[in-house]
């Protein structure tokens, strides 16, 4: 245990213990994400399609496919930033718990107001096409066919930030805008009482 090799290796050199100490600091420091990109838009785009279909085809009871329309909105849907585009200027005066209670309230009305309709997408298919970049957004477009009725067109709208979708637009009309507008509507009929409109949202 006395030769030179033995020293050296339960000795450490200086220059040894600072390399391990910038090693360890290197491995903890978090690597920076990568870029998201519009092909990553597109690929997000193909998983919310193929997620739809197989709530379709899965035999299950409408409120068990009610429930898995909710997990796509919460999976895909950048769900709080969405709700606070749709509440808008009704949603200035709101507290951060009303504004995080109405977002998941909206996420359960919007996936049951849309998943009502799922036997319309029986026999149909969505073919994706172009994708742009817009902003800090991309814009994904998409061309639903039912059957018996004329194809038309819904463009997702992809944030580079939360990398999930943050609109749609259904033949030109953003669903965010219309929203707006239905929920303004409701909140007025509540006098402006937001928890009573949170509330009776997660019954529809």
């Amino acid at each position: 245990m006395n030769d030179p090799f033995h020293r050296a290796i339960h000795r450490p050199t200086r220059r040894l213990m600072l390399a391990g100490l910038a090693a360890s600091a290197l491995l903890a420091t978090p690597l920076p994400a990568l870029a998201f990109s519009g092909d990553d838009a597109r690929g997000l785009i193909e998983k919310v399609i193929a997620d739809i279909q197989k709530i379709i085809d899965s035999g299950k009871s409408d409120a068990a496919k009610l429930k898995d329309f909710e997990r796509i909105f919460e999976r895909y849907g950048d769900v709080p930033v969405i709700g606070q585009l749709v509440l808008g200027a009704d949603g200035r005066s709101a507290s951060a718990a009303q504004k995080r209670a109405f977002a998941e309230a909206f996420k359960i009305y919007i996936s049951h107001k849309y998943g009502r309709r799922f036997r319309e997408f029986i026999g149909g298919h969505i073919e994706i096409g172009k994708v742009r970049k817009v902003k800090r957004f991309y814009e994904v477009t998409t061309t639903t066919v039912f059957k018996g009725q004329a194809p038309f067109e819904v463009i997702y709208v992809v944030s580079e930030k939360s990398r999930k979708f943050i609109d749609m637009k259904i033949e030109g009309i953003s669903l965010i805008k219309s929203e707006r507008a239905e929920i303004g509507a409701m909140l007025d009929k509540r006098g402006g009482n937001l928890d009573r409109l949170i509330a009776d949202l997660r019954k529809m």
